[in-house]
């Protein structure tokens, strides 16, 4: 059972009646699994009526809200399992494993992704006292990954939010303020000192960010440490060193990720073999890309090539 709040927030409705209606709306908005998008630009509702194996993928910056069962993210050895009493916070782009663990058809697992806007967060961050801006708790590590409370001042927000999928005609004009304060809650949560930082210029999320956006850009080429130092002007060891206190990995290891997790698309999207997917995200070495794939996906790729065959 959900802890209700009722009695911290005497004004509004209590955590448990926000979960039930929450719950009820949407079951009804959707009926099929996978990813439903919804009307309201980056704002998507996730269905799934059976727990699912891990599967390697990449998160862009989200707030998901899980609004009944549960699921786990793995970022290199650590997990994160969020369901309705906690939510999941991205802040960057990650490479991570995700695993819906529990799901049933009568009690689908049902999450609420919303985009980060980090435009957003900026405008909040100029209009916020400083010391209701940097209010949260100290995080305790640099994860652009971490788990919050659910908070009925929050699902109040996103209840808000998922009641104008039924008033489209109002969505356009309200949307806007459900999602600004959603980015509110978040922000002003236990961690969100963590969206402080990703918008602090020249900080150390900021900086991280850029290298980021330059390996998914270009993460089909060798890698040159020197060049992302630059960019996020740093020497190449403070570099390394606090790439992987926010993402939990090396440079090397996450473009590793990202060109395998794209050979994989482009095998099971575009009909690719193995070995002309692994050349095209920049493996000289087929037998090094098998290697690699098995270890990250359980399967070597031509299992996946043929997998596609016999469907």
């Amino acid at each position: 059972m959900l802890e209700s709040t009722a009695t911290i927030y005497p004004t509004g409705m209590g955590l448990e009646a926000q979960h039930a209606e929450l719950t009820h709306r949407v079951q009804r908005q959707v009926a099929v699994d996978g990813v439903n998008e919804t009307p309201i630009p980056g704002f998507a509702i996730m269905r799934l009526s059976a727990p699912t194996p891990l599967q390697p993928t990449v998160y862009e910056p989200c707030i998901c809200i899980v609004v009944q069962g549960r699921k786990q993210a793995v970022l290199a050895d650590e997990y994160y399992v969020y369901d309705p009493l906690n939510y999941l916070v991205v802040s960057m782009a990650l490479p991570i494993s995700g695993q819906v663990i529990e799901a049933s058809p009568e009690r689908p697992y049902l999450c609420l992704r919303i985009d980060i806007d980090a435009a957003e967060i900026n405008k909040l961050l100029q209009q916020l006292p400083l010391n209701v801006a940097r209010a949260s708790s100290p995080p305790k590590d640099n994860r652009a990954l971490f788990l919050a409370r659910t908070s009925a001042p929050l699902l109040d927000a996103v209840l808000r939010l998922v009641r104008l999928l039924d008033t489209p005609e109002e969505a356009a004009i309200l949307a806007p303020l459900a999602l600004r304060e959603i980015h509110y809650r978040v922000l002003t949560g236990e961690l969100g000192q963590r969206l402080c930082d990703l918008c602090a210029i020249d900080g150390q999320a900021q900086r991280i960010a850029r290298v980021i956006t330059l390996l998914k850009a270009r993460y089909d080429e060798p890698l040159r440490m020197e060049e992302l130092a630059a960019a996020a002007h740093l020497s190449v060891s403070a570099l390394h060193h606090r790439f992987k206190a926010v993402t939990a990995m090396s440079p090397l290891q996450y473009q590793k990720q990202l060109r395998l997790q794209e050979a994989r698309r482009l095998m099971l999207s575009e009909g690719l073999e193995a070995a002309a997917a692994g050349h095209r995200v920049g493996y000289e070495s087929p037998s090094q890309f098998s290697r690699e794939y098995r270890r990250l996906f359980g399967a070597p790729p031509r299992a996946e090539t043929q997998r596609q065959r016999i469907i």
